[in-house]
């Protein structure tokens, strides 16, 4: 091919096996703003097509019009370009560029930037390089359909203009739009008779929607008053392609292009076109996707720029996904190396690419909004000495987290890979023959196994190419399997100062752990810029939240489902209401309640119920109520990795779900008896559970209301002492009725006014059986380890024989006086000896048993000494002498204590999953 213009046009071979039905065909083509050959050119230039040896006629020609602004006669005297911090970059992307009110407030930007020199760099309109190879694609399908999509393309273009352009400038974008139209629709019309299309064919057309946004752009911009050049970036950035179908800018050719073309075209303010470029030969290109950012990282680079802005449609760079995790938070600086591990593992920052030009001379880009020009977004730099000094926290250190989805794990395994040589060469040089994107490698120090991901869609052929490969090996048992694990994601912290701070990774593992996630496969390089683990498919956002929650970048927050909002639980409700906003700003703690069920209604949030009126959302906005919808809910929010569930009713039924909740990774806190003082199977099952895994089970509200009762113990079981004999008055209500039964008062007149009071059951029976003191000795019992079941606790109760079957609560009280002469004898033999009577639970874990009876005491002993409802805990053990127990004391009955209880356990939760004490 001959060439009289210094850019050749793409190569027409593809035309070879269709050249006799086309050979006739002439194409015109107009020399505009989509112009195959540029400045100094001649104004005719001739295209020979050839046929890669078939024997046909070739191509009479394709003659280009040219219609350049300048033309060979005119000389125009040489300008050298200034170089430095008086050229600042500016790239606005599609979206920013997608419709004439966005370009008129681009244009607005540009001019009322202060900077010396400004050179913008723009993208096609929004979704214009989507159209442009949706033409290509058509047209090589031979689908006629092409022609209307090209006329879209038209419209879009042209009514654009009208609304933004007038007068000659109008005029001139017009005529130029539709000779690219007419040149484009001869191309594509090749393209559809030959059924294909080269990249460079494709790349020229492709690159159109740049041309013609820069043109209007520019004529905006001086509509504005402001003098400027609009530049056709394939005259200056010169690339290289490369075998990864990527391309290497060529700097140094790059910058003798731009004093060329910048001394025949001075300006101040310059608009660029971004995506396309020209390789060495003068072909056009393009710098593939996300090739605008690219560009202006490369002019960066060519003029020695103060900054490259790029503006985009967010406030800046996130610490994650911000559609995946809620609390997200813009950040304010990222190194070079960060801002490319983080782009390189799916977070929108930037492509990798663009940093490397700018990076060779320190420019730092910035993110910015071009919809929130108040924010002030996030800067991509070296980072300053003080950067690099003592960390302040551990958002300092990991400043951001991504995830790349549809992957699959490959393990090659087997005793035949230790020591041998060239096995890791031949296992990834059969999947590069492949073609695979090999995303991350993981090989443990054995040697055994080498483990990589790639992909979900290109597993099978790896596993494939592998198996056929080692079949040998695989049949002589060296390897012993080529195994593919499906379904997998990739979680990425990345964070510079890693590398030089101990426990990033325990933090990091120990917070998936704390989410009940396992991982598959880990990966850390030397510099420690990343670490990245491979999660099942399925918990990536929760893992993502994990993590992100973990590094202080938000708030330790639990979703929550409250199961039964009666007196207790509304109590909670109301006591989480006051409290949020204090646990939030002073401890980090965030405790969202994404549901609240009773017996027959709930109600549900996927952000969290406003507690300031849940009781109007529960009449409201209620629904049938469902365990298992309910459930599903609660835990199935992937915004927040930790759930609890929180049982405060006293239902056997719904206690018989704890160990299926435990199972599935939700935490369980109540102050329900019924799952711990019920068979000792189930009660071992969940206490196994609960050790083998970060899953929590707390129940301190189950024994003493508020009062620390259950932790005391197990603080002196796991610090070495041997528990004896645990002793107490455990029951708030019975605590009351023997405190007041005194003097000339009559039992049945002491639980009467009990039961007014509120301290009893709606059926008194329910208190005066003891079985509820019971539950709590075989609670006690158990935890010391004793092995007993409730049927095991002796327990006297203080329902006469001949009330247990009354038929109501009613019908028990009128009938109660009836036996009062009886305990009263008890009391007074008890007066007599200058003793009280008590009701008492007591585990005697040296004789391995319990019991629940109405004991006397002397005046001066502890138990004596109670008021009201108080309850009080002796215990008994090798280091509190029998003269002298450990005992605890205070309310263990009523609303406000027992929700107390319950909220103690949710604090303590949070703290064991990362809230600051």
């Amino acid at each position: 091919m001959a060439f009289s213009s210094t850019l050749s046009p793409p190569s027409c071979s593809c035309f070879s096996n269709n050249v006799d039905s086309i050979s006739k065909k002439t194409f015109l083509f107009s020399q505009s703003s989509s112009k195959l050959s540029f400045l100094n050119r001649s104004s005719i230039s001739r295209l020979g097509c050839v046929s890669n040896g078939v024997r046909t006629r070739s191509l009479r020609g394709c003659v280009f019009a040219s219609v350049a602004d300048i033309s060979l006669e005119k000389s125009v005297e040489a300008v050298s370009l200034p170089k430095g911090d008086m050229w600042s970059i500016h790239k606005f992307g599609g979206t920013c560029v997608g419709t004439s009110e966005r370009i008129q407030k681009v244009a607005e930007i540009i001019v009322n930037d202060s900077s010396e020199g400004k050179v913008v760099v723009v993208s096609a309109m929004s979704k214009v390089t989507d159209m442009m190879y949706n033409l290509i694609n058509k047209a090589q399908s031979r689908d006629d359909s092409y022609i209307a999509a090209l006329d879209d393309v038209l419209e879009k273009h042209k009514l654009t203009a009208h609304e933004l352009l007038e007068g000659n400038d109008l005029l001139k974008f017009i005529s130029r739009l539709h000779d690219d139209i007419g040149n484009l629709k001869a191309m594509l019309r090749a393209i559809y008779i030959a059924g294909h299309a080269t990249e460079s064919f494709s790349d020229f057309v492709a690159g159109h929607g740049e041309l013609w946004s820069a043109q209007i752009l520019s004529a905006v911009v001086r509509k504005l008053g402001v003098d400027c050049n609009w530049m056709d970036t394939r005259e200056v950035i010169i690339v290289n392609p490369t075998s990864a179908n990527q391309v290497d800018p060529d700097l140094e050719v790059s910058e003798r292009s731009l004093e060329e073309w910048y001394s025949k075209n001075p300006s101040k303010t310059i608009i660029a076109t971004g995506f396309i470029a020209s390789t060495p030969k003068k072909i056009p290109t393009t710098l593939k996707r996300d090739g605008s950012d690219f560009s202006a990282a490369i002019m960066g680079a060519l003029f020695r720029a103060r900054q490259v802005t790029i503006w985009t449609d967010v406030d800046g760079v996130y610490s994650a996904d911000p559609r995946k995790v809620s609390e997200a938070v813009i950040l304010n600086t990222l190194s070079y190396q960060e801002a490319w591990e983080m782009s390189y593992f799916g977070a929108n920052v930037l492509h990798p690419r663009t940093i490397i030009p700018v990076m060779r001379y320190d420019i730092p880009i910035v993110i910015r909004n071009i919809f929130n020009l108040s924010a002030p977004g996030t800067i991509i730099c070296r980072p300053t000495a003080d950067e690099n000094g003592d960390s302040q926290g551990l958002n300092s250190i990991v400043k951001g987290f991504a995830t790349i989805d549809n992957l699959a794990l490959v393990n090659v395994e087997g005793t035949g890979m230790a020591g041998v040589p060239g096995t890791a060469s031949e296992i990834f040089g059969t999947v590069k023959d492949v073609g695979a994107n090999v995303i991350m490698i993981s090989q443990a120090s054995s040697e055994h196994s080498v483990c990589f991901a790639v992909p979900e869609n290109e597993v099978k052929a790896v596993a494939d190419a592998l198996e056929s490969r080692f079949s040998q090996a695989l049949g002589a048992g060296r390897l012993s399997k080529v195994e593919v694990i499906r379904n997998c994601s990739i979680l990425a912290a990345v964070g510079q100062k890693m590398a030089s701070t101990p426990g990033v990774s325990a933090t990091l593992f120990n917070a998936l752990a704390k989410a009940n996630i396992n991982i598959r496969a880990i990966a850390q390089g030397c510099s420690e810029y990343n670490i990245t683990v491979v999660l099942k498919r399925e918990d990536c956002i929760r893992a993502l939240r994990a993590v992100h929650s973990r590094f202080y970048l938000s708030k330790t927050t639990i979703a929550m489902g409250i199961v039964g909002p009666g007196l207790i639980g509304a109590t909670l409700l109301d006591q989480l209401r006051d409290q949020a906003a204090v646990l939030k700003e002073k401890f980090n703690i965030d405790l969202r309640v994404m549901g609240i069920t009773g017996s027959k209604k709930m109600v549900l949030s996927d952000l969290g119920i406003d507690l300031s009126r849940w009781r109007e959302d529960l009449k409201e906005k209620a629904e049938e109520a469902n365990m298992e919808k309910f459930t599903q809910h609660v835990h199935g929010n992937h915004f927040i990795p930790n759930t609890a569930l929180v049982d405060c009713t006293a239902d056997e039924k719904i206690a018989s779900h704890y160990l299926g909740w435990l199972r599935k990774g939700i935490h369980v806190i109540t102050p329900n008896k019924k799952a711990n003082s019920g068979p000792l199977d189930r009660y071992l099952k969940l206490r196994a559970l609960q050790r083998q895994s970060y899953t929590h089970y707390f129940y301190e509200a189950t024994v003493g209301a508020g009062l620390p009762i259950i932790s005391t113990l197990r603080g002196l079981l796991e610090t070495g002492d041997k528990i004896l004999r645990v002793e107490g008055i455990f029951s708030g209500t019975l605590s009351y009725i023997f405190n007041n039964f005194i003097e000339d008062q009559a039992f049945s007149e002491v639980v009467t006014e009990a039961k007014n009071a509120g301290y009893t059951e709606p059926d008194p029976r329910d208190d005066l059986s003891g079985m509820d003191v019971a539950r709590k000795v075989i609670i006690l019992a158990r935890e010391s380890g004793l092995r007993l079941e409730l049927s095991d606790i002796q327990v006297d109760s203080l329902v006469p024989e001949p009330l247990k079957s009354s038929a109501s609560a009613e019908e028990f009280l009128r009938r109660l006086p009836e036996f009062d002469q009886e305990i009263a004898k008890k009391r007074l033999d008890a007066e007599a000896a200058g003793e009280v009577l008590r009701y008492v639970g007591v585990v005697d874990a040296v004789q391995n048993k319990g019991f629940v009876e109405l004991r006397r005491y002397k005046k001066e002993h502890p138990f004596a000494q109670l008021s009201g409802s108080d309850n009080i805990i002796a215990f008994t053990t090798t280091r509190y002498k029998e003269e002298q127990p450990l005992i605890v004391r205070g309310p263990g009955a009523g609303a406000e204590v027992t929700a107390g209880g319950i909220f103690c356990d949710l604090l303590r939760l949070a703290s064991y999953l990362g809230a600051p004490s």
